[in-house]
């Protein structure tokens, strides 16, 4: 299962951007980050440096 970032929560840092590894975090039209569910591979390093916590497996 994929990650998936609470939009409503996210503050757009970017740190989850910077510190997925396979690149599949981007901005969507507001500056907050969306994650491409077909490409993540669901490692988790993004939830593990998101300040206020709006990653997760929902």
């Amino acid at each position: 299962m994929a990650r998936r970032i609470d939009i409503e929560k996210c503050i757009g840092c970017g740190k989850c951007e910077q510190s997925c590894i396979v690149g599949c975090i981007s901005n969507n039209e507001n500056g907050k980050r969306i994650i491409d569910e077909n490409a993540c591979v669901d490692c988790g390093a993004c939830q593990l440096v998101c300040p206020i916590k709006c990653i997760d497996n929902f």
